[in-house]
């Protein structure tokens, strides 16, 4: 039997993976169906991202009330149908019932709606990965569902390095990156000076606390260049 070349072999496993993305949530309906625990941490972390929350469940945990009561998420209290798809962009699957998560995604595929079942990787249409979050700065860890506790694991191993520092100096980036854009119209140049920011010890400065310095290295940074 002739062999397929390694090129072949490569490209359909590649097809296997997952496709990462970081999706905008805000002002999107999210439809969450289930009301206890896990259901509570989908909302939270979607409440986070500025979605539009509704959840869909004859019960739910004191906790999902009390977000309700304040106006964080709709809770709308009754068993899924179809019809609490109109309008979604994305739904979590989350009761305590694998069944019941099943008819779920089974609705949602037949309407074409992205569905996450929790629990269940082979239902899943997207994973939620563990996040390492410092301000804007946002890295994501996956094992497409094999293994969520190792995702965790990673997520706190990696919570030890990427410090607070991180974050700020994203944030710094991102203000002196608008601030090059209208003052330097040459593109070229313009690349030149986001590297020499972004390759700088400007990081390192912040991890020392030497926030004096830091607005000199930035200038120097930006200045340097020639025209």
């Amino acid at each position: 039997m002739k062999e397929k070349p390694a090129s072949q072999i490569k490209n359909h496993e590649s097809r296997k993976n997952l496709f990462p993305a970081f999706l905008k949530l805000e002002n999107r309906s999210c439809l969450i169906v289930g009301g206890g625990k896990v259901a509570l941490r989908k909302a939270e972390s979607l409440m986070q991202c500025g979605a539009m929350i509704k959840l869909v469940s004859p019960t739910a945990q004191d906790a999902v009330k009390r977000l309700a009561s304040k106006g964080f998420l709709n809770w709308i209290d009754k068993k899924f149908t179809e019809d609490d798809l109109d309008g979604v962009f994305i739904v979590f699957a989350a009761t305590d019932d694998s069944r019941e998560n099943k008819r779920v995604v089974d609705v949602c595929r037949g309407k074409g709606v992205l569905v996450n079942a929790v629990d269940a990787p082979e239902l899943c249409d997207f994973f939620v990965p563990s996040v390492v979050r410092r301000k804007s700065l946002a890295i994501a860890i996956s094992t497409q569902g094999k293994s969520p506790v190792f995702s965790r694991r990673l997520r706190k191993e990696l919570e030890q390095i990427i410090t607070d520092e991180y974050g700020e100096f994203v944030d710094i980036l991102g203000r002196q990156r608008e601030r090059v854009k209208q003052a330097v119209p040459d593109i070229l140049r313009r690349r030149k000076i986001f590297e020499a920011l972004a390759y700088s010890d400007i990081l390192n400065l912040l991890k020392a606390g030497k926030r004096a310095e830091v607005k000199e290295r930035i200038e120097e940074c930006i200045s340097s260049l020639p025209d």
